[in-house]
């Protein structure tokens, strides 16, 4: 039996801002990770800002974890991916989210994506705890990138390769059967014969033509096509 690798852990190492805390808890439930941990974060933990700012991602603030180094925070972690947009000198592999979530998945560890501070990034120390360089191709002349969004591509890439339940599709009516498409065509048809429409009589084949493509358009229902035989009815009745 398969068995399936665990979801990754998302550490952010020394955030500074509790809303930035918030936004990326809400970032990584939205794709199902709910496992954070908060490396020496500026203003401590809890933080007042953050709760508001994860718009109900309460679940992932609430388990998040305060560890004094990144080196504790990754610990029981088997494979440890490095976020940045920066060319550093040490010699390791440098992978996209894709392919760092293709690895995840096929690891039977705990994996661990780590993000650095919001101004400066992970630093030199940081990346080397690291197994891996994950990147984001990016504008070069434009890779700034906020906390919130790392995570959540980090995160959306993870979630590809898992069942994550899709907001049902709502049922729809069947299209309507012809011969009520059909009625609905002669009804139009009749009224504007009534109040004599076709002019030029020469032009009279081109336009009932025309009238039929228009409202063969339309994926019509049943309903729908009941509804505006009514509102054919009501325009030929008049005012009541």
């Amino acid at each position: 039996m398969t068995v399936q690798a665990p979801p990754p852990v998302i550490v952010l190492v020394r955030p500074q801002l509790g809303e930035n805390i918030g936004k990326a808890a809400r970032a990584m439930l939205n794709f199902g990770l709910t496992q954070m941990r908060l490396v020496a974060p500026r203003d401590g933990w809890p933080n007042p800002s953050a709760g508001p700012a994860a718009s109900g991602a309460d679940i992932v603030l609430a388990n998040a974890t305060v560890h004094e180094t990144l080196a504790e925070a990754v610990a029981d972690c088997s494979q440890v991916f490095a976020t940045t947009v920066r060319r550093r000198d040490l010699v390791m592999p440098v992978v996209d989210p894709a392919e760092a979530a293709t690895i995840i998945h096929g690891e039977a560890g705990l994996s661990a994506l780590v993000f650095g501070p919001e101004r400066s990034g992970l630093d030199s120390d940081d990346v080397a705890l690291a197994r891996m360089i994950l990147t984001v191709p990016i504008n070069p002349e434009f890779g700034s990138l906020n906390l919130a969004q790392a995570v959540i591509i980090a995160a959306y890439e993870w979630s590809k390769g898992v069942e994550l339940a899709q907001p049902p599709l709502a049922d729809l009516d069947p299209p309507a059967p012809q011969t009520d498409l059909e009625g609905l065509i002669g009804a139009t048809n009749e009224m504007l014969e009534k109040i004599d429409y076709f002019q030029p009589e020469s032009r009279k084949v081109t336009t009932l033509r025309n009238i039929r493509t228009l409202l063969t358009k339309p994926r019509w229902t049943a309903k729908e096509v009941q509804m505006m035989r009514g509102i054919l009815r009501g325009i030929e009745r008049g005012p009541r």
